[in-house]
């Protein structure tokens, strides 16, 4: 794994949690063959893996899980199913919210248009419950903590919408253009043979932002 570009910050003969950069997709695509399975190769030389056990939007960085047995596979997207797993996010938003703390309790449903896709607020979505808080205040803007009680597709974007909130950068939900300002800050979960605990640290972009908001990080 010597030879692996992005920060490893957890490691077993079962799992590994990567920091993945913004901009990096997780699958390869049409415009792109370069992604975090085009790795695979430099975590595992094993026939059957390794898999990932959940997914990052290509612009969100950070922590990502990544199974090298297929046990730990299954046993992991268990517990991500189930909401076992707690997933830790921060954001930068460009209105901040009144209150410094709450839940959105928002069920999501996907929408396909002639123009593309995206989640949308709908009473007969799936279950989506986020919990928030303000890290640090300043101008009008925000740094905020978005735990998600569940894994919704882009769950804490929609969600930090609805709240009246968009992350800037988030030019899907009306947080305008640049680069997407949220990060997949910590894992933790609890396996039968391990305990997982990821953090990772936050882009040089996001830190430079929070420094021109006067936006604190913890």
């Amino acid at each position: 794994m010597s030879d692996f570009p992005y920060p490893i910050l957890y490691q077993s003969p079962r799992l590994v949690v990567i920091d993945k950069p913004a901009g990096l997709p997780v699958h390869p695509g049409p415009k792109t063959t370069h992604s975090v399975e085009a790795l695979f190769p430099l975590l595992s030389r094993r026939k059957d893996g390794p898999w990932l056990v959940h997914r990052l939007d290509a612009d969100t960085s950070g922590c990502l899980m990544i199974a090298l047995r297929k046990q730990a596979l299954v046993e992991a997207q268990a517990l991500f199913a189930s909401g076992q797993v707690r997933k830790t996010y921060w954001a930068v938003v460009g209105k901040a919210p009144a209150e410094d703390e709450g839940v959105i309790d928002t069920p999501l449903r996907k929408v396909t248009t002639k123009e593309g896709w995206h989640m949308a607020p709908h009473a007969d979505g799936q279950k989506a419950t986020t919990v928030w808080r303000v890290l640090s205040r300043s101008q009008g803007r925000a740094l905020m903590d978005l735990t998600l009680l569940t894994g919704r597709t882009h769950q804490a974007r929609v969600h930090c919408a609805v709240l009246g909130c968009p992350i800037i950068g988030d030019d899907r939900y009306g947080g305008g253009t640049g680069t997407l300002h949220l990060m997949s800050r910590s894992l933790d979960a609890t396996l039968t043979t391990e305990q997982v605990s990821a953090r990772a640290e936050p882009s040089d972009t996001f830190r430079r932002t929070c420094h021109d908001f006067s936006l604190t990080l913890p």
